[in-house]
């Protein structure tokens, strides 16, 4: 079953009550919804109390709070510790995996990342994309000539060419707060469904930054960015390039998680994919299997 996407951006409390999430606001009649069938929480005003009994509930039941900060731009991420019944057997599988496993396992992400990359261009620009085709079957193992990087300049370059030299840059200009929002959110789903496999979303197979706790999420999510990039792609075509991100805007992005998505041609919402790759990606890791499942962007997914 997917899960629901709450989005609060006016001031409210938010409480426990026979294991129902119970909203009150100044404006509005007291609302209630299911603790069980919350699967992503966004906090986006500074005046919003959340009790601790509500966030143990929400915790114990694998959902994951996001707040935001004073520019409404996700800031903080909140996960349960033990997702998983077999936590430190997952965990040791994990802390063991070998380094040419790993290099593998970015090998395929990559290879994937890319030919999604490609499918987007395709399907929305109609440009050509025999040369990312090219690239994605020359990945080498670990990606050691970075054909991800080849492959990004020429993306972002024919995805947006009405922005003059855009570059993919957390603090560049729009439409980089979109796909700052956008990813924000995938980052929380991947995150959610790794500590829902019992893995440690720190201890990642590519990235390895020091100060970033979602190592782990920052690769798996990676084939998953160009499904968030055609969604942004749409809303621009709707609405333009936005300097700010409204509230109509944010709904938009909020349907992330029920994007259409086909992983093992079987189509799924996208928060059902990522279960489906991060369970995969622990039998990689118990030996079980020798390739992550991914999704696929087909024509007809958008």
């Amino acid at each position: 079953m997917i899960k629901r996407t709450l989005y609060f951006g006016n001031p409210a409390y938010l409480s426990l009550k026979d294991k129902q999430l119970v909203i009150k606001s100044r404006d509005a009649e007291n609302k209630m919804a299911a603790i069980e069938d919350i699967g992503l929480l966004i906090l986006d005003h500074l005046q919003i109390t959340i009790s601790h009994g509500l966030l143990a509930a929400l915790l114990e039941n694998n959902c994951v709070v996001i707040t935001c900060d004073s520019a409404h731009l996700p800031t903080g991420l909140l996960l349960p510790l033990c997702g998983n019944t077999t936590q430190c057997e997952r965990f040791q599988a994990q802390i063991d995996v070998s380094i040419p496993l790993k290099k593998q396992l970015w090998q395929q992400t990559i290879q994937y990342k890319i030919s999604n990359q490609a499918a987007v261009l395709e399907h929305l620009k109609r440009v050509e994309v025999k040369n990312m085709r090219a690239w994605a079957s020359a990945v080498k193992s670990g990606d050691s000539e970075n054909k991800e990087a080849v492959a990004a300049a020429y993306y972002w370059k024919m995805l947006f060419p009405e922005v003059d030299n855009f570059t993919r840059d957390r603090y560049g200009i729009p439409p980089n707060n979109l796909l700052n929002y956008g990813y924000a959110i995938l980052r929380a789903i991947v995150a959610r469904s790794l500590v829902g496999s019992g893995l440690l979303p720190t201890l990642g197979i590519h990235h390895h930054n020091r100060y970033n706790a979602y190592c782990l999420a920052d690769d798996i999510m990676e084939p998953y960015r160009p499904l968030v990039d055609s969604l942004i792609f749409q809303i621009i075509i709707e609405q333009g390039i936005p300097e700010q991100l409204t509230t109509a805007i944010k709904a938009k992005l909020l349907s992330i998680p029920v994007i259409d998505t086909q992983i093992n041609g079987q189509r799924s919402p996208l928060m059902n994919a990522v279960a489906t790759t991060t369970a995969s990606l622990y039998k990689c890791f118990s030996g079980e299997l020798r390739r992550i499942a991914y999704p696929e962007v087909i024509y007809g997914t958008f």
